[in-house]
C-alpha cells in the first residue's frame, strides 16, 4: 500500500464505490436538493458537507424547479425569482441576511427553515434535513401535519365552561 494511502481511505474508497454500484444506501433513498445560492465558495461548502453527512443528490441550479419532489436550499435573490404561493413552502430552506423584515416575509410565506448567511454549516445542515423529513411527508401516504402559518384552519366548536364555583382543594404531601 502507497504512503499516501492509509486503511481509512481504502474503507472510504470502497464504501463510495458500494454506494455508487447499488450497495449501502440506494439511489432510491437519496433526496434532492437544489442548491440555488449565489456565492458560489458558500454554495461548494455546503455541497461539500451534504455529501460528507448524507445520501442526498445535490444539484446546483440558477432558477430552482418547485415542480421537482425535493428540497430548494435558497438564497434571498433566488427566492425572489420563485412565483408566490408557494407549492409545499415547508420544504424550502432559506439562506438569508440576519434581518427581521426579510424573516417575516419567509415565515408569511409558509417557510419554515430560515438561517443566516453566518450560521454554521452544521446548523444550516440540520435545517435541510429537517426540510427533507417535511418533504417525505407531504409526499407519504399519511396527511400532513406540523406548524404552518399559511395552513388551512377550521373552526371547532368548544365545549361550554363547567366550572365549578366552590373552592378547590390541592392535596399537599
Amino acid at each position: 500500500m502507497p504512503a499516501s494511502i492509509s486503511a481509512n481511505t481504502r474503507t472510504w474508497t470502497v464504501t463510495r464505490s458500494r454506494f455508487w454500484e447499488g450497495g449501502g444506501v440506494e439511489q432510491s433513498m437519496m433526496q434532492t436538493v437544489q442548491l440555488a445560492i449565489a456565492d458560489g465558495m458558500y454554495a461548494a461548502a455546503l455541497r461539500e458537507a451534504l455529501s460528507r453527512s448524507c445520501a442526498w443528490h445535490v444539484e446546483s441550479v440558477g432558477r430552482p424547479d418547485p415542480t421537482q419532489h425535493c428540497v430548494m436550499v435558497l438564497d434571498q435573490s433566488a427566492l425572489e425569482r420563485l412565483t408566490l404561493p408557494f407549492s409545499n413552502p415547508e420544504r424550502i430552506v432559506l439562506i438569508t441576511h440576519k434581518d427581521t423584515q426579510l424573516m417575516a416575509e419567509a415565515w408569511e410565506a409558509g417557510i419554515l427553515s430560515v438561517v443566516s448567511e453566518q450560521d454554521p454549516i452544521s446548523t444550516v445542515l440540520l435545517a435541510i434535513m429537517a426540510a427533507g423529513l417535511r418533504v417525505e411527508k407531504t409526499h407519504g401516504p399519511s396527511s400532513p401535519s406540523g406548524i404552518c402559518p399559511t395552513a388551512g384552519t377550521a373552526d371547532v366548536p368548544l365545549p361550554p365552561d363547567h366550572r365549578n364555583p366552590g373552592p378547590k382543594r390541592c392535596k399537599t404531601q
